[in-house]
Formats: C-alpha cells, structure tokens, sequence
C-alpha cells in the first residue's frame, strides 16, 4: 500500500488512540505485522509551546518505523506549525477530524471541526504547505444524524492535499454505539481517487477481510479490537494470505503481557508502568478463568514486581486449566 511517497509492507495499519498507542503498545502491534502505527493524539498547542509532556508522546525507536503522527487543533496556523516542526518524527502526518471526547470538541477541534468543512479546507492546505510528508486525515461520518458529511469533507481534504483519508463510519453523536456503517466506507472510495482506509468494528481477522471486500477501501485500520489481542494483525495477515487464523494459547499470551512490561520499563519509568500496565494486563486475561479476580488483585499490586508474579501465577494457572494432565 502506498500513501503519497511512502510505500508500506501491508494494509493493516493501527489506530492513534489516547491513552493507549503509547510507544510499547506500538512495539508489540509492530512484531504482530502491522504496517504503519500511529502516536496517541498530540496536541498542536502543546507542541508549539515546547510542552514536555507532549513531546513525550513524540518519543519513538528503529524498530517501529514508519510511524505517523497524529495532530489535533483547530487553527490552520497552529497546526501548519506543529507540522513543521514533526517533521523527524515520523514519516507521515494524520490531523484527527474525528474524536467525539467533549474536552477536545470544547477546544473546536476532533470532531467538531466536521461542523465547519471550509476550515478543514483551510488546515488541510496550510498543512500541506509546510511539510513534503505524506498527509491523511481521520474523519467520521459527521456531527450527528442530521449533519451526515464525509463526503464533502472528504473531497475537500483530497483537493487540498490529502494523500489519504481513514473514516470511521459513525458520526460523533454516536460515539462507539451501534454499528459502524461500512457502506459509507465504499461511498467515500468511490468519490476519491487517493486511498481510503476503513476503521471501525474491526473485532475478529474476517472483520477486516469484509471491510476490504464490500467496500473496496485501501486498508484497514484496527483500534479497539487490538486491545489484549495483538494477534489479531496476525490473523487478518494470515487470511489475507490464504493461511488459517491461529488464536494465541495461553502460554503466548503470558509471553507477550510479560514483554509488554519490559517494553514499558525501557522507556518509561515503573510507577508509569505499573498504572499503564494494569488496563493491559486486564485485557489480556479476558476469557480467561479466574480473570475478574485477577484484575482486582492487579489493580491493587503496589510494584512492578509484584504485579509480575501475580500475572506470572494467574497465567500459569490458566494454562494448567488449559492443559490438564
């Protein structure tokens, strides 16, 4: 898959998320075979004001590359500046047009931007005139029922040079509810000449093999689906390749919860390791045996080494469920 001048080694491609697509997370998505991870979302302001705390969002390694990283802001001039100066930071820059959180619709941007298509015009072609990176845009289907946008929004980013656009077909009054309607998806490829890639409700490997048929989109972009399952990059791979999913045995999923930790401890410091660590480690043990008392007693660990053993004992319990004698 190619997006503007960069070429990608497949079309499964990770989600920005706050809160989530830290630069561990990214490492682990990475060994799964995605083709592009993106940062958590980063403030064009805070950028701008040379804030600490969002230029750790910036952090990065070799391994993961390429990586695009995702602005979000409501003033072309802010963002042109913030582009500018992210240039090696990645190698592709994604401007969020879509979250539906009320702290950032409040500062005009996210989703509330779909309420005024002439200014996404405006941030798009002050974007594209400082960077040679290639350039997408994160939208939804628009601000409510009532407002159903994306294609007008679409071809205004395209004209103004986008290289691709990424929709999740739910407006923002939806939130994460209901279905997301793929059939916009296929609407807003047919309207565009630049790629298209597809999110939303990408749960299982057959998810995103169905996006990609019905729709005819580019790629496919996994969010909350990956959350505890990396395997799931893994799986839509192995489809798309004619090979059978394979599930991850309890054992793999010990090993990889385990490797999530050590990733966060090289980059981060342990108290940040513990609190991020526990949402993981709640999401690996779905499905599990015993899980809910699990993440009651991880959640009450008081160090990264005791929230080790206590996942090393719970896994191994549950793989002795999974292979009796």
């Amino acid at each position: 898959m190619h997006i503007g001048t960069l070429k990608l080694q497949n079309n499964v491609i990770l989600a920005p998320m706050a809160g989530i697509t830290d630069l561990p997370y990214r490492q682990v998505m990475k060994r799964l075979g995605t083709g592009l991870v993106f940062t958590e979302m980063v403030s064009a302001n805070g950028l701008i004001r040379s804030g600490g705390r969002t230029r750790e969002l910036l952090r990065s390694c070799t391994e993961e590359r390429p990586l695009g990283v995702q602005l979000f802001g409501d003033e072309p001039e802010v963002l042109a500046a913030a582009a500018a100066e992210v240039g090696e930071a990645g190698e592709l820059i994604d401007i969020n047009m879509g979250c539906p959180v009320n702290k950032v619709i409040r500062s005009g941007a996210g989703s509330a931007l779909l309420r005024q298509p002439e200014k996404i015009g405006r941030i798009v072609a002050a974007v594209r005139r400082v960077t040679d990176l290639p350039l997408t845009v994160k939208i939804r289907s628009g601000w409510d029922q009532q407002s159903v946008n994306y294609l007008e929004v679409g071809r205004i980013a395209e004209a103004e040079g986008a290289d691709a656009v990424t929709l999740h077909p739910r407006s923002r009054s939806q939130g994460f509810g209901g279905r997301a309607d793929w059939e916009q998806i296929g609407r807003l490829k047919e309207a565009l000449s630049v790629p298209v890639i597809g999110s939303g409700d990408i749960f299982v490997a057959g998810d995103a093999l169905e996006i990609l048929e019905r729709t005819g989109c580019d790629g496919v972009m996994v969010g909350r689906g990956g959350y505890g399952n990396p395997w799931l990059i893994r799986n839509i791979l192995a489809l798309q390749s004619g090979q059978p999913e394979r599930d991850p045995s309890v054992g793999e999923r010990l090993e990889m919860a385990l490797l999530h930790l050590e990733l966060f401890l090289q980059s981060f410091k342990a108290a940040k390791a513990l609190f991020e660590m526990r949402k993981h480690l709640c999401w690996y043990s779905r499905g599990l045996p015993g899980a809910a008392v699990f993440r009651t007693r991880i959640n009450r660990c008081g160090s990264v080494h005791e929230l080790r053993e206590t996942t090393r004992r719970f896994f191994s319990s549950a793989t002795a469920t999974e292979n009796p004698a």
